[in-house]
């Protein structure tokens, strides 16, 4: 059986490699168009910031260990130009003679993966606007960023990276780590798309604190150079930016040429279909990796979620299929994390805008407990968002952006969403414990109170969105400390801290609607079990206190949050309310 396989690194060399230790007689040949066909793409930004020195470490396999090891036949530099699905065969061409040959195929199994978006804007064709996707794009960018002049000052001293995503946001992080200036553009009016906005609003604080400028909400309309060689960039609110290098990272989309030409059939989203077994429409035609449409575990319809770990079971599985196996691809959750300075933001399943737009009906908590053991040094606190069904409880999404423990627990949501737990199943994991490592009761043991106590009825919570709505004709209690209220608090509050709460409850009006809120959410939880149980019939409590509230209102500080008003203690407004009422 020959097997000709097109694309290697992630889902090509899957593919191949497994079908090796499958099979020990297929002949396998894999063609790459470009120079490397076994390379860690995720590490191409961190050897431009030098984090990564050794360019070679980057280089996993060449075609001369992989025909040592499996026995492979990979062609770099070598492009497949046309596919004849009825004489079965593939049109190769090597890239530095422009010689053509036709080979057969028993087996074919596309892997083009995906190209970066280049908008068409004027001025975009300048050679000092780069993409990121390949060791090439890589050695380009690094060499730019090398170059000094014959003073040995840096010729690149500025940067503009276009796109808020994951590598855009780690070529911003890795060119600062150059000493470069670095202003990151993005469309929409917040980074990291698959998060919620409120989870990223701390992202954007610790970017500017690192010296990126962030201009959000905004594109970039045009490219021009400067009277002084340098490069403009205008933006589409007519902002000027004047730079000596541009990353457009803006995202990628399916390389379906080749297939679509050979009669292959693209799914809704533009990418290759496929069924579950990983088939084409075409006969014993194959598609794994990037170009591939894939279902969601969460959302319905067809969905393209280009991440290495897919890519790589994907393979796999086409792998199996090859072989005689009876093996089919499931479906994909879209895990993916970040690192940003010294935040860490990731998420997994789906956020709360695409439930919406989906209308799959859903719940949610948030909360803000630390990495580790408060009293052991080096953790903070972090914000954990968690979405779940109403009506069952089963995990649909997960956001988490904070500077320790954050990788573990979305690892362990994400295992928990494909295993279809509920956030019952949450209360009840026992997870690893010592103080520099986690909690007693761990950040994702949490989460599964806080759900489980919502959908039980022990809680019911209110959202910053609604604050409005909320509000209107409630008593909005704060029951923080006396301090923590005067540096801030949310307009029309009263003040009546919780160590007070039960001397005061007989003075409330039990009809009256009550809105609850503290720091993080614990002190207004509480307040409101204590209400409840007191005979109070509509009383809610701010789903992640004022740390949720200013994130989801894009204010950073308390400063900024209210104007500082002076404190009134519930005794206080009380009194003033009676005389009112008199």
């Amino acid at each position: 059986m020959r097997i000709v396989i097109v694309g290697g690194v992630a889902a090509g060399m899957s593919t191949a490699a497994r079908a090796r230790r499958l099979d020990e007689s297929a002949e396998i040949i894999v063609f790459e168009r470009d120079a490397f066909v076994s390379f860690a793409n995720c590490g191409l930004p961190y050897h431009i910031g030098e984090v990564i020195e050794d360019r070679d470490r980057l280089l996993l396999q060449t075609p001369e260990s992989l025909r040592a090891s499996l026995n492979l036949d990979v062609r770099v530099g070598t492009e497949v130009v046309a596919i004849d699905p009825v004489a079965r065969t593939v049109t190769a061409r090597v890239n530095a003679t422009g010689v053509e040959e036709q080979l057969s195929y028993d087996r074919l199994v596309l892997c083009p993966g995906a190209v970066p978006m280049v908008p068409p804007l004027p001025g975009v064709e300048d050679p000092r606007i780069h993409v990121l996707r390949r060791m090439e794009d890589m050695d380009a960018i690094k060499a730019r960023v090398d170059a000094v002049d014959t003073d040995g000052r840096p010729q690149v001293n500025h940067a503009v990276v276009i796109g808020g995503g994951y590598i855009g946001l780690e070529m911003a992080e890795n060119l600062r780590h150059r000493g470069r200036d670095v202003a990151l553009v993005e469309l929409a009016d917040q980074l990291m798309p698959p998060l919620d906005r409120e989870l990223t609003s701390a992202m954007e604080g610790h970017l500017r604190a690192n010296g990126v400028a962030l201009h959000l909400g905004v594109g970039a309309s045009s490219f021009a150079p400067t009277a002084d060689g340098r490069l403009g960039v205008t933006l589409a609110d007519g902002t000027e930016l004047t730079t000596d290098l541009v990353l457009l990272a803006a995202g990628v989309r399916p390389n379906t040429a080749l297939a679509e030409a050979a009669g292959v059939e693209l799914g809704p989203r533009g990418g290759i279909a496929v069924d579950d077994h990983l088939r084409t429409n075409l006969p014993d035609v194959y598609a794994a990796g990037d170009a591939v449409e894939v279902r969601h575990r969460v959302l319905p319809g067809p969905w393209l979620i280009p991440l290495a770990g897919p890519a790589n079971r994907q393979g796999r599985v086409v792998a199996d299929n090859l072989c005689g196996r009876d093996t089919t691809f499931g479906e994909v959750q879209g895990t993916g994390i970040v690192k940003v300075f010294d935040l860490t933001a990731g998420g997994v399943g789906a956020n709360q805008r695409q439930l919406e737009a989906a209308g799959i009906p859903f719940e949610r908590v948030h909360l803000h407990p630390s990495g580790h053991a408060g009293y052991y040094p080096g953790t903070a606190a972090m914000h954990l968002k968690v979405l779940f069904a109403p009506d069952t409880g089963r995990l649909l999404g997960a956001g988490i952006v904070g500077y320790d423990g954050v990788d573990k627990r979305l690892d362990v949501l994400a295992t928990a969403l494909s295993a279809g737990l509920t956030v019952y199943d949450l209360e009840t994991l026992e997870l690893a414990y010592a103080p520099p490592f986690g909690s007693a009761k761990d950040p994702v043991n949490m989460a599964g109170f806080l759900g489980a106590n919502l959908l039980r009825g022990d809680l019911r919570l209110w959202y910053a969105e609604a604050f409005e709505e909320e509000t209107a004709g409630a008593r909005l209690l704060d029951v923080r400390g006396p301090e923590e209220f005067a540096a801030g608090h949310l307009p029309g509050a009263e003040h009546l801290p919780l160590d007070q709460l039960r001397a005061a409850v007989d003075d409330l009006d039990r009809d009256q609607p009550v809105r609850l809120y503290c720091a993080v959410g614990f002190r207004s939880y509480l307040a409101y079990r204590i209400l409840v149980q007191h005979g109070f019939a509509d009383v809610a409590t701010l789903a992640g206190g004022m740390h949720s509230y200013r994130a989801a209102t894009e204010l950073q500080a308390d400063s900024e949050l209210l104007p500082r008003q002076p404190v009134i203690s519930y005794a206080e407004a009380a009194t003033a309310a009676g005389a009112a009422a008199r």
